[in-house]
């Protein structure tokens, strides 16, 4: 029964670092990009504002 318990608790523990490990490769592979692309089209955004402003203030 000692076996059993520790091979359970292995398992489990195993388990749950491949799923942590899977939701770190997603979020590094899908999320992290898209909030990269959000944050250049933001900047951007500011940049074009401030640059437009500036050209009527003749």
């Amino acid at each position: 029964m000692k076996h059993f318990t520790n091979g359970l608790i292995v398992g489990v523990l195993g388990t749950v670092a491949a799923g942590l490990g899977a939701l770190l490769t997603f979020k590094k592979s899908v999320v992290d990009p898209i909030e990269d692309q959000e944050q250049k089209f933001e900047d951007n955004r500011k940049r074009a504002m401030r640059k437009s402003r500036a050209a009527h203030h003749g």
